[in-house]
């Protein structure tokens, strides 16, 4: 079992209990999924540029990414229906927890300056979503073989029905988050 799965079990659990009063233990809030999302404008252009973001996303999240489309069609971006414009995975299970394990221990600490993540990412249903500048931050990418620096947005899925109730859950994980 992975070493967070372990902290929940033991840790966050008793302390969401006391926080919020839950008497049911299946109504304590647990992260559910992990979506990594990284567009890549230039594969308008470039429909060649999106092997580069699927080879990175691939060796990051451990899974094969899909490929995602353009819903609409934008003139002023060159931009039509169905044309490739980024790529996600999603992560659940064993797979979740230990990216989210590598990304809290190994990555963050990597990041020029850090001084903590944005507390104001919660999107008002207990959903928090993390902007990251540059993939190379990551281990498992080899910076000599990167064709270009990318960034990518990592959202953590929750079962909270709250922000607060998501930002305990996400500070007790390990999440370090920047002063409110």
């Amino acid at each position: 079992m992975g070493a967070l799965k372990e902290k929940y079990q033991k840790e966050v659990i008793p302390a969401m209990q006391e926080k919020f009063g839950y008497k049911n233990v299946m109504a304590i809030p647990r992260l559910a999924k992990v979506v990594i999302n990284m567009g890549v404008g230039e594969a308008t252009q470039n429909p060649k540029a999106l092997d580069g973001a699927v080879e990175d996303l691939t060796a990051i999240s451990g899974q094969k990414p899909i490929i995602t489309r353009a819903k609409k069609s934008i003139a002023a971006f060159k931009l039509r229906e169905g044309m490739p414009i980024g790529v996600k995975v999603t992560l659940r299970g064993e797979r979740m927890y230990a990216f989210t394990n590598k990304l809290l221990g190994a990555v963050l600490p990597r990041v020029r300056d850090f001084r903590g993540v944005n507390p104001h990412g919660f999107d008002g249903r207990g959903n928090y979503t993390l902007g990251l500048k540059e993939q190379i931050i990551f281990p498992e990418i080899d910076y000599d073989k990167v064709d270009k620096v990318r960034g990518m947005n990592i959202s953590f899925i929750t079962t909270a029905k709250t922000d607060e109730e998501a930002y305990e859950l996400l500070k007790l994980l390990g999440m370090p988050f920047r002063e409110r």
